[in-house]
């Protein structure tokens, strides 16, 4: 297939979508670097990173210039970590204290610091 703007357009990137404290909506793709936008809605700042989206890859398309994919996330849910033992001691400690596993303590405290 060729790869020309209609191909890049039909991808499905990523869009990340937060709210600004004045309550409105800030969007952008994270496979595009510097392509964002702003809206007073989420819906008004989908439609605007959609547009920005287009602007985006038809200047890189008419400048030949590389356009990353998506990546298909292939994550497993499994992550290895490394730790000191003292810290290793207090989260087991911590977690036996909240009547709960260590590995959902962990997943817990680490899903309430990603926004």
């Amino acid at each position: 297939m060729k790869k020309n703007l209609k191909y890049y357009l039909s991808l499905d990137y990523t869009i990340r979508l937060k709210q600004n404290e004045d309550g409105s909506f800030f969007a952008e793709i994270e496979e595009l670097p510097g392509c964002m936008s702003e809206g007073d809605t989420k819906q008004g700042a989908l439609k605007m990173i959609e547009d920005a989206k287009k602007a985006w890859l038809t200047v890189a398309v008419t400048r030949k210039i590389n356009i990353p994919e998506p990546q298909k996330d292939e994550f497993s849910g499994k992550l290895n970590v490394r730790m000191p033992r003292f810290l290793h001691r207090k989260l087991s400690y911590k977690a036996r204290e909240e009547g709960t596993s260590l590995n959902t303590l962990i997943s817990t405290t680490l899903a309430s610091t990603v926004r």
